[in-house]
């Protein structure tokens, strides 16, 4: 399997509170968010991660090809439009991946549940999109998630409903009509990972999720602050 990373945002909101790198590189407790995942990444078998960022990051730029990894980084290095635009243009240029495992790089969890995360998507041989989900909502535009007992997802919504219980985590293992989808999706217009998902469901494809306790997304300083905490209770 292969493992991914969107790092092609701006990261506007942290930059006009004060962070003037680029979000991958925001620390917690010391290690650059790109970092963390790419060595939790390594754990989990990585032979290799594939990176995508935009051609306004040197800095994280120098930081993917001066620091020394566990496995090699392949940088994709281009102005997307979205996440989707991002992900799509990783899956055409790589077009023998069978499955892949995608995460954007503000996405923090704790090690132990990806590790449970990617081994039952590994016993769900059936699903063409196993998405992570969680009942923590910290997101300012979270992408709701409906599914039934046996967690087959049957709604991805803008809104909750009295029957919702999740969010989207934002990490992602597809298969290979997964990633078709995503070709086809960006090639209809849809510039959302959101509408790519409800394209999943649109085309019949078999998509679950997996609970995690907590997923925290940083989009502010003060969600540092949270991820720190979350991260400490693992440790303790």
């Amino acid at each position: 399997m292969e493992f991914a990373i969107i790092a092609a945002g701006e990261g506007s909101r942290l930059r006009k509170e004060g962070f003037n790198l680029p979000k991958p590189l925001l620390p917690l407790h010391g290690v650059p968010l790109i970092e963390r995942l790419i060595r939790i990444f390594a754990k989990e078998g990585a032979q290799k991660v594939h990176v995508i960022i935009n051609k306004q990051s040197p800095e994280l730029k120098l930081f993917l090809e001066k620091t020394t990894f566990e496995l090699p980084i392949v940088l994709l290095e281009e102005d997307t439009e979205s996440s989707l635009h991002s992900f799509a243009l990783l899956v055409k240029n790589n077009p023998d991946w069978s499955s892949c495992c995608l995460t954007t790089t503000d996405t923090v969890f704790k090690p132990h549940e990806f590790h449970a995360y990617l081994d039952d998507f590994h016993h769900h041989k059936n699903a063409d999109a196993f998405m992570a989900v969680t009942p923590f909502i910290d997101d300012e535009s979270p992408l709701y998630v409906n599914t039934n007992q046996q967690l087959e997802v049957e709604a991805f919504l803008d809104r909750a409903t009295p029957e919702t219980r999740y969010v989207s985590g934002g990490i992602y293992c597809f298969r290979k009509a997964a990633m078709d989808c995503a070709l086809s999706s960006v090639a209809a217009g849809n510039s959302r990972m959101r509408n790519f998902q409800r394209a999943l469901l649109e085309n019949s494809l078999k998509v679950e999720a997996f609970v995690f306790e907590k997923v925290v997304d940083i989009d502010h300083l003060k969600d540092r602050e949270v991820a720190e905490q979350f991260l400490s209770e693992e440790v303790s």
